[in-house]
């Protein structure tokens, strides 16, 4: 089930913090950096950090277009079989190495043995070739029409381009070491797990000539360095933006949000169209393996409950799988599931043959939002009669629970929710 959220939020305080000459910005973002390898991992947050660090073959513009980023010139043969790229020039790893052509085709593979759209491009490649190292092949068993969408992705996991020797580390392992050719440097010898993330300017990266646009474009750094804060309270977020000690917070809580609006050094600024929260049932294990059960978590749902709670009244309801303010929006088919039905779920629950089991959802309880959904969610299953087990985690931890495939009650989950912007969710390729 899907609610729609309509804005993000993003506060600013401008200047930058300036130490010495150094330019820095400081921010309060929604998560910690529990991993830092964009591939292994969805979290969103590794994948914010995964584009400050890594450059990607073709980068999504404002209009969700795919345009050449680390590819200077391409060419796609009459019969759509074959695609040929070449490297622009000056594109050089943080450790001084060039980027070749290994290093490419490695990061692809490794991409598209983990992420979603990266095995359906997969599935119609036959092979990958090194042609120089400026230039490789790609070629097609069939004509794919998402190949540039596919490697332009903007939505977890983007096809960061790694070292060879990073790239091939196993998809099912988390690289522990992060050397791109992005605009910035992580600096692993300044990162303090649950405390501070530190990032430096790049200063061999060359940005591309055209106007930036998305994740398209020239990529200019402005500062020398950026700090990401770690500070799981939104009150004291907020004094410290307030206050000029941070000079970003992103996804303020709504009753923050007021606050900072009375600060005349702060500016409030939407900079996502809308957001749509997710509830994600684990379906290889009981109840969740029979569908009358996840029919009844749908009819349990009444939007407007998340809406007013979590996110402050501002929203609206939304039955569309694809985001209503998006191109592929349609509500056809929802009906069924657009108002709750507490009688039915119930019924829906004992014909899928649920005894009172133990159901554990996880919960996020550094971030106010997936605080109140995990809340409402629990109240509304013990509604329908499920037995709740809610287990209270941070953010960046519930990202490595929700990929255990152990059982529920040997480490496992059965529910676990999150909220998605619409690049994410607003296309059936990424979705």
């Amino acid at each position: 089930m899907h609610i729609r959220i309509v804005a993000g939020l993003l506060a600013l305080v401008l200047p930058f913090s300036a130490t010495a000459q150094e330019k820095v910005l400081r921010a309060v973002m929604h998560a910690d950096v529990r991993v830092i390898d964009p591939i292994w991992t969805t979290q969103t947050i590794a994948n914010i950090h995964g584009a400050l660090i890594y450059d990607t073959l073709f980068g999504n513009d404002a209009d969700q277009k795919p345009q050449p980023q680390m590819v200077g010139k391409y060419e796609v043969s009459p019969d759509r079989l074959q695609y040929t790229f070449t490297l622009r020039d000056g594109l050089k790893f943080h450790d001084g190495s060039p980027v070749t052509t290994k290093d490419v085709i490695a990061s692809l593979k490794r991409w598209g043995a983990k992420d979603g759209v990266g095995q359906r491009l997969m599935g119609y490649v036959t092979s990958m070739d090194a042609v120089d190292d400026k230039t490789f092949t790609m070629k097609l068993k069939e004509p794919y029409g998402m190949v540039l969408e596919s490697l332009g992705k903007s939505g977890s996991s983007i096809a960061a381009i790694m070292r060879e020797k990073d790239a091939q580390t196993d998809p099912g392992k988390a690289v522990t070491e992060a050397v791109g050719s992005g605009p910035f440097v992580f600096s692993q010898a300044d990162w303090v797990p649950g405390s501070k993330v530190v990032y430096k300017k790049n200063t061999a990266y060359v940005p591309r000539s055209e106007a930036p646009s998305g994740l398209a474009g020239g990529r200019v750094v402005k500062v020398d360095r950026v700090e990401w804060h770690v500070n799981p309270d939104p009150t004291t977020a907020g004094a410290a933006l307030v206050a000029g000690e941070v000079d970003l917070y992103v996804s303020p809580p709504p009753d923050i949000v007021t606050v900072l609006k009375r600060s005349k050094d702060v500016v409030v600024d939407a900079r996502v169209p809308d957001y749509m929260g997710v509830l994600r049932m684990n379906h290889t294990f009981p109840p969740f393996n029979n569908v009358k059960a996840r029919q009844a978590l749908a009819l349990m749902i009444d939007q407007k409950d998340y809406i007013t709670a979590a996110f402050g009244g501002t929203g609206k309801e939304c039955f569309s799988i694809f985001t209503c303010s998006g191109p592929f929006q349609s509500q056809a088919g929802a009906a069924p599931f657009s108002k709750p039905d507490i009688a039915k779920a119930k019924q829906l629950l004992a014909e899928a043959g649920y005894k009172g089991e133990k159901i554990i959802l996880i919960g996020a309880g550094d971030q106010a939002v997936h605080n109140s959904i995990a809340q409402i969610t629990a109240d509304k299953m013990r509604s329908i009669g499920l037995n709740v087990d809610l287990q209270w985690t941070d953010v960046a931890s519930m990202a490595g629970r929700r990929s255990k495939r152990e059982a529920p009650d040997q480490g496992g989950w059965h529910i676990f929710q999150t909220v998605l912007d619409t690049a994410t969710l607003g296309s059936p390729m990424t979705n």
